[in-house]
């Protein structure tokens, strides 16, 4: 076989690989691990929940081959940014401070906060109401922050590496109180057994980015910020499983209420 051949042939076979999609892009994406019903991690170390599943048929329709990562929260941001992450398929929520340093994609969920208080108590929330409260809080989050701007030293906040912390803590009375996504506090905590003595309480509160405006807010999966031709593959993904229902098929396993608005379509199609 001559070398002009040879070549021809390799040409080829590549071509065809090619058009197979056996050259699918492969892309390291980073997941909290430990925040049901969003992320979970099963008895195998498999990681499953909300986000990972619709991360998984996210990369199935962009021909990508996903190796989805665990790790503690506070965590995934600086990996992302050193380069050892392509994306964060935990739901982030975009600060000020945030922004600057990443893209943000489309809305995943509108998981507002609320404080989770023992069900006895009525704080005022002020400065007076709170004084001498000791509140759990994720390191890493958004909360923290909110927190300290309006209440500074009135409070005292501890720091947790998981939610499983905090709910532990709570319910061991070692902490008064904990500000949190509404959607994870109900169905991990107030909705169980173990939660009638703790109630929802301070109505919805958006800790985000105070300039996005009301009807556009809501937590995202976010890349870096030389990453805009991958977020934009990522949105239109999301974009089309949200418009055919595969987003809420793939929800409805783990969260019993839509997350997006964009749902509301495929709740009119069921009888």
């Amino acid at each position: 076989m001559t070398v002009r051949r040879m070549i021809l042939l390799a040409l080829i076979a590549g071509a065809m690989a090619s058009a197979s999609g056996a050259h699918a892009d492969k892309l390291v994406l980073g997941n909290e691990g430990s925040y049901p019903p969003f992320s979970i991690t099963d008895a195998s170390g498999r990681l499953t929940g909300a986000e990972p599943e619709l991360a998984r048929e996210m990369c199935r329709r962009m021909n990508a081959e996903c190796e989805i990562v665990g790790m503690d929260f506070k965590a995934l941001i600086p990996a992302l940014l050193q380069g050892k992450l392509d994306g964060i398929v935990t739901q982030v929520k975009p600060s000020a401070e945030r922004k600057e340093r990443a893209l943000f994609g489309i809305p995943i969920v509108y998981n507002p906060d609320a404080y989770v208080i023992a069900a006895d108590k009525d704080y005022a929330f002020t400065k007076e109401g709170l004084k001498g409260v000791k509140f759990g809080q994720l390191r890493g989050t958004v909360q923290p922050k909110y927190l300290t701007d309006r209440y500074g030293d009135a409070i005292e906040i501890v720091y947790y590496d998981n939610p499983d912390q905090i709910r532990l803590d709570l319910l061991n009375k070692r902490i008064d109180a904990t500000l949190g996504p509404r959607v994870n506090w109900t169905l991990e905590l107030i909705a169980k057994p173990e939660g009638k003595g703790w109630k929802l309480a301070g109505g919805e509160i958006w800790t985000g980015d105070p300039a996005i405006p009301q009807a556009e807010r809501g937590s995202s999966w976010i890349v870096r910020k030389d990453s805009q031709p991958l977020l934009d593959r990522m949105n239109a993904a999301l974009k089309a499983m949200i418009a055919d229902c595969t987003f809420t098929r793939i929800r409805e396993k783990f969260i019993p209420t839509p997350i997006v608005p964009g749902e509301s379509a495929c709740a009119q199609k069921k009888p």
